[in-house]
């Protein structure tokens, strides 16, 4: 798998594939090549024992440092649109994906690196990290999704002070305001990443976290009445596996789950 992927280191490990980001001369930023990449691995690893894949930085320094500036200085305007667009693309295939996507965030994460984290699941920074959307402060707006996905996070009203100021927030802060869903010391990151998916996250079935997830994304797609029906098809969907069920018969057996109801014979076998 790693001869496939130019920008992307990748460790599998069984059940978690963790994938660095690896431009080192270019501040791990997201060009062209590095979203196709992205996009090829999300399709490679459908139908595989992965569950989860975490995203991290290569070296110490940067996560992803925004959208590949060198490239879109030489773009005509419609170039740098088909570009956003391929991101947002990429972003929206990421939320898609019936894998759980946790960004650990080990280092500067701004502009378009932030909106790659914003897409995935679950975020959890470094205490040396540096989050935020500064594109104002180089004459340029959020591309790949910020103006959308970080109002939908914390709120209009902090997302226009994020955007309009171009702050970064170290981890702490990051945490404080809502941006991350953990903080973690530098040196230990990426085992806290593993830790929390392997004792929180993986416990559960893995179709219930996709159908969850699906659901819950549903959220933000439309009304409250569209969403309700999106959580209503992905909620059918649990009876078509028997883990509930199998679940439910096995507390009735063993007297943890009490009921006076009058349970068809097949429930005791």
């Amino acid at each position: 798998m790693k001869s496939k992927y130019a920008n992307l280191l990748i460790e599998d490990k069984g059940e978690i594939c963790i994938v660095a980001f690896h431009r080192p001369g270019d501040r791990n930023s997201l060009d062209s090549r590095t979203i196709d990449e992205v996009a090829a691995l999300l399709s490679a690893l459908k139908n595989t024992a992965t569950r989860a894949v975490i995203f991290t930085g290569s070296g110490n320094e940067y996560f992803i440092g925004g959208a590949d500036g060198i490239v879109m200085m030489q773009c005509t305007p419609q170039e740098v649109g088909a570009f956003s667009a391929k991101l947002q693309t990429l972003l929206n295939k990421m939320e898609a994906s019936p894998l759980i996507t946790v960004a650990a965030i080990n280092g500067l994460c701004f502009g378009g690196g932030y909106e790659f984290a914003l897409a995935c699941d679950l975020r959890i920074a470094s205490t040396k990290a540096k989050i935020g959307l500064p594109e104002v402060k180089v004459g340029l707006i959020p591309g790949g999704g910020g103006t959308q996905r970080l109002p939908r996070l914390v709120g209009i009203g902090k997302a226009m002070e994020m955007i309009l100021t171009g702050r970064l927030y170290k981890g702490e802060e990051a945490l404080l305001q809502g941006l991350v869903h953990q903080v973690a010391l530098p040196e230990a990151l990426l085992a806290d990443a593993e830790k929390y998916l392997r004792e929180w996250v993986f416990p559960n079935p893995q179709y219930a976290l996709s159908l969850a997830k699906k659901a819950v994304y549903a959220s933000d797609k439309g009304s409250l009445a569209q969403g309700l029906k999106a959580e209503n098809t992905e909620f059918k969907k649990c009876l078509k596996q028997d883990y509930f069920v199998k679940l439910m018969c096995k507390q009735i057996k063993e007297g943890i789950l009490k009921t006076t109801a009058k349970l068809p014979g097949w429930v005791y076998k």
